[in-house]
């Protein structure tokens, strides 16, 4: 347990960035949950308007620390592939 007022404090600041975190990330996960939904419906202009709101959160993710760059750049390059392979 923290002892000192400053590891106090960095207890603190650490579970309000954490809070933060975890809900960029559900976020993150929703628009892409929307996208893969849209994709199995199978209906490709759905899926592109997903993917088009997608794309902003998950590269807002990745500015924000909670993705890497190339794994964010990774994930909307599938999901691209994938929209495209409807039509």
């Amino acid at each position: 347990m923290a002892n000192t007022s400053s590891a106090k404090k960095m207890v603190r600041k650490i579970a309000a960035r954490t809070e933060v975190n975890r809900n960029r990330r559900s976020r993150m996960r929703t628009f892409i949950r929307k996208v893969e939904e849209a994709i199995a419906s199978g209906d490709q202009a759905a899926s592109q308007a997903a993917l088009k709101a997608a794309q902003p959160e998950i590269m807002r993710a990745a500015s924000k620390g909670i993705l890497h760059k190339n794994t964010a750049s990774r994930k909307v390059s599938r999901l691209a592939s994938r929209v495209k392979a409807l039509g």
